[in-house]
């Protein structure tokens, strides 16, 4: 899309170079404007922006948002989190820090520049939750003290900061709950079901199964939640949040396990072991006030999405 000097943006993407984060600057690249990646590297590959380099609409920056950031941008999307068990559970002190001084920081840099920031927050604000599909209106069932909750805790109190800075100083503000999302980039060891079923799947080795494979996920593609992202971001600044961006099609996890068999060809046995600590029984969006603010709703199924994943863990191999 071309956008002249008046219409372009100068937009500041944390964690930009991540799963996430690399197919979002896509997206807002294409749009016309201008990206500053931001990205310390902990989790994220300069491979995934690497098609970038050379753009001039694009910049790259190496930095830990735990530390104070002085740039000038119109707009800023936080996705600086470690996001996989594996990844928020090796340093789990740094990754609570990634999500309160890093949410501290982005956000004063938001008041001072007088621009809207986008949070991506997570699904696990909920917990192992005792509602149904889960609505935004929920307060979730966390352990506080779980393995799980330098990342649980960590966003919940990153959303605690973003509309306090909303109240107390006017920031304008934009929080988002992620709920399980996939496609290409993916981390092929970041722990993540579809990473680990997919990977066992292409090896033939068997397919790991916590607990007996009925707990429930639903799961979106990653441009279907880039989608909402940027249509949350540039929505009525009356409205904040926090919005879940999920598909609420609900699948088990044997049934995840089934169908990647299936269409990897693979001869995988599916195996039993034991559920790990605090890991939700059920997990599925409420989306109505997507539909409703943002006229937003998933376009791709899984089988769908997984025809466009896969082939980028067959090339990893």
């Amino acid at each position: 899309m071309s956008r002249n000097y008046f219409s372009r943006k100068r937009i500041l993407v944390t964690g930009g170079a991540g799963f996430i984060g690399s197919h979002l600057i896509d997206r807002l690249l294409e749009d016309g404007h201008e990206i500053l990646c931001v990205d310390n590297l902990f989790t994220g590959s300069k491979e995934n922006i690497s098609h970038h380099f050379g753009n001039s609409r694009f910049e790259f920056m190496r930095h830990d948002i735990c530390f104070p950031l002085f740039v000038e941008v119109d707009a800023i999307y936080n996705l600086a989190c470690p996001a996989s068990p594996i990844h928020y559970q090796y340093d789990p002190v740094q990754t609570v820090k990634a999500s309160v001084i890093g949410s501290i920081n982005m956000l004063g840099l938001a008041k001072r520049l007088r621009c809207p920031i986008l949070q991506a927050s997570t699904s696990e604000v909920y917990g192992d939750p005792e509602q149904h599909p889960q609505q935004e209106s929920y307060w979730g069932n966390v352990n506080p003290i779980g393995l799980r909750s330098c990342y649980d805790e960590g966003k919940r109190c990153a959303e605690t900061l973003f509309f306090d800075y909303h109240r107390q100083h006017g920031v304008d503000i934009k929080v988002a709950r992620i709920f399980n999302t996939y496609g290409p980039r993916m981390h092929p060891s970041d722990g993540r079901v579809i990473s680990n079923f997919a990977m066992q799947a292409l090896r033939g080795e068997d397919i790991t199964v916590y607990g007996s494979g009925e707990q429930t996920r639903s799961f979106g593609y990653v441009s279907d939640l880039v989608e909402g992202l940027v249509r949350l971001m540039d929505y009525d600044s009356a409205f904040q949040g926090p919005i879940n961006l999920g598909n609420p099609t609900e699948f088990t996890i044997r049934e995840l396990a089934e169908i990647i068999i299936e269409m990897t060809y693979s001869n995988s046995k599916i195996v039993e072991k034991p559920l790990p600590s605090d890991d939700p029984t059920q997990r599925r969006p409420d989306i109505s006030l997507a539909r409703e603010k943002l006229n937003w709703q998933p376009q791709i199924s899984l089988r769908d999405g997984l025809a466009k994943t896969l082939p980028s863990f067959e090339q990893l191999l």
